[in-house]
């Protein structure tokens, strides 16, 4: 199987030599377009590693947040089922790909990069569901049953999205391993479980316990 054009030109533009592959997700039945775990193992140069920092392609993995939102949908699919959706910082489309499966009417990807809804597109396609995608949050009508959102909260300037969630949906469910001191009157932990992000970048352990947060509009 060949990884989609686009995708990995933009990834070797990144990284020379590295190369998407569709990779098993562990504990779900998805796959999805990921750099190979291969081209983890040596040393980035100087210029690959700036690269990597001013572009990071988040798009080409799937990291522990998303694996564990996916999960929790795929086993708890009444979250989305009927329902409408939109997956904020969707990324690779994990989270949003599981909704889909799991019998949501109808779900959104959304990210500001373009490279992440096109790796959400091709992702889509590689497990047979269907997704719309919208690269503006504040663009989309207050129609939503339901907002997911994993992985955004490592930069703690994104913390007043937490409020913004609830403007264009009924509830939001927030998977997050990088804010230790989660405090919002509207959000309660439902759950801690343990992922990593694949491929395996032998993050800390910390970052491997990820919370899921629910919040309601009173």
């Amino acid at each position: 199987m060949t990884a989609p054009a686009p995708l990995q030109a933009a990834l070797n533009d990144l990284l020379g030599d590295a190369r998407l592959v569709a990779e098993p997700l562990p504990g779900t039945d998805l796959r999805l377009w990921l750099i190979d775990a291969a081209n983890m193992d040596r040393a980035f140069s100087p210029e690959e590693t700036r690269r990597i920092l001013e572009e990071p392609p988040y798009w080409s993995f799937c990291w522990a947040s998303g694996l564990v939102l996916a999960r929790w949908l795929a086993e708890r699919p009444e979250w989305v089922r009927g329902k409408r959706v939109l997956d904020f910082g969707a990324g690779s489309g994990v989270a949003a790909i599981a909704a889909a499966k799991a019998g949501a009417v109808e779900v959104v990807a959304c990210d500001l990069d373009p490279l992440a809804l096109a790796a959400c597109q091709a992702n889509a396609a590689l497990n047979k569901v269907e997704l719309r995608y919208s690269q503006d949050f504040f663009g989309e009508a207050d129609r939503f049953d339901l907002i997911i959102v994993a992985d955004v909260l490592y930069d703690r300037a994104n913390l007043p999205l937490l409020d913004h969630f609830l403007s264009r949906g009924r509830e939001a469910l927030v998977a997050d391993s990088r804010v230790r001191d989660f405090a919002h009157p509207l959000y309660r932990r439902l759950d801690v479980l343990d992922a990593c992000t694949w491929p395996d970048l032998a993050e800390p352990a910390e970052f491997r316990h990820v919370s899921l947060y629910h919040a309601a509009r009173s």
